[in-house]
């Protein structure tokens, strides 16, 4: 296991509430069939802390990313949001899921609704805000986002990565304490990847907790507070993204980063 950061010890100087991590994972183990994805993970988000969690395909990470809020089920060990154990009988796990905010590969957006309807389903639904209110919110997302103009646009009409922004406009309207994005990227064209990467960094800089599953280097350079490496359902190496890039302390991690450091 690498070297983990403690609350405050992170390049942009955030600190962590009373020292309590978000999220707080202990004896992970995930298996689809006789293929074991996850082996004993331990791994913690503290607030306010961005973490990019990397590796090739297949070793691991989304299906970590997606334990964090039971969207996939562990066959063994704990998951604990904000201290509450989301295995416990007692814990309401959809109104847990309500805190936790999702972006995905593809979008997951409804396309007989507009922009608009899409960002109010939820808080309207889910946390009985009235529409006039939930509407209003969802404006401020999306001119956080810069699709002010988009409300009321099909989502059939959008670029991918205009798509994509929507998809993080609607994760924010329900003021969640934690947004995990899983290579939210990664089906879109190049020249359009900047336009979503700068809405992270944007909620980064603004305190956001994230993690992120992630191919994009130099966003895992430079925004991150930390940086995981994940090989074949383990966590090899973690620690800030400075040392990480530079000198990496596994012979595995310095070859998945060998055409990086080359540079």
């Amino acid at each position: 296991m690498g070297e983990r950061l403690s609350a405050g010890s992170s390049p942009k100087g955030r600190q962590g509430e009373a020292g309590r991590p978000v999220v707080r994972i202990e004896g992970l183990r995930k298996s689809f069939g006789s293929h074991e994805v996850l082996r004993d993970i331990d791994f913690e988000i503290m607030p306010g802390e961005v973490v990019t969690i990397i590796g090739a395909s297949g070793s691991g990470k989304s299906t970590l990313l997606r334990c964090i809020n039971l969207l996939e089920t562990p066959d063994a060990g704990h998951v604990w949001f904000q201290g509450q154990d989301l295995a416990a009988e007692h814990v309401n796990v959809n109104r847990l899921r309500e805190r936790i905010g999702m972006c995905f590969q593809t979008f997951n957006l409804f396309n007989n609704m507009d922009v608009l309807a899409n960002c109010t389903l939820a808080p309207v639904t889910l946390k009985k805000m009235g529409k006039g209110e939930a509407e209003q919110v969802a404006r401020k997302h999306l001119q956080e986002v810069g699709l002010a103009d988009f409300a009321h646009a099909a989502p059939a009409t959008l670029s991918g990565g205009q798509k994509q922004r929507v998809a993080i406009a609607r994760a924010l309207c329900m003021s969640p304490e934690l947004m995990l994005f899983d290579e939210p990227t990664s089906a879109l064209d190049p020249e359009i990847v900047g336009e979503v990467l700068e809405v992270m960094r944007g909620l980064a800089a603004d305190g956001m907790t994230m993690a992120v599953v992630t191919h994009e280097m130099a966003f895992a350079k430079s925004v991150s507070d930390r940086v995981v490496f994940m090989d074949q359902g383990v966590i090899a190496e973690e620690g800030a993204p400075g040392r990480m890039f530079s000198h990496p302390h596994q012979p595995r991690t310095r070859e998945f980063l060998a055409r990086y450091l080359e540079g």
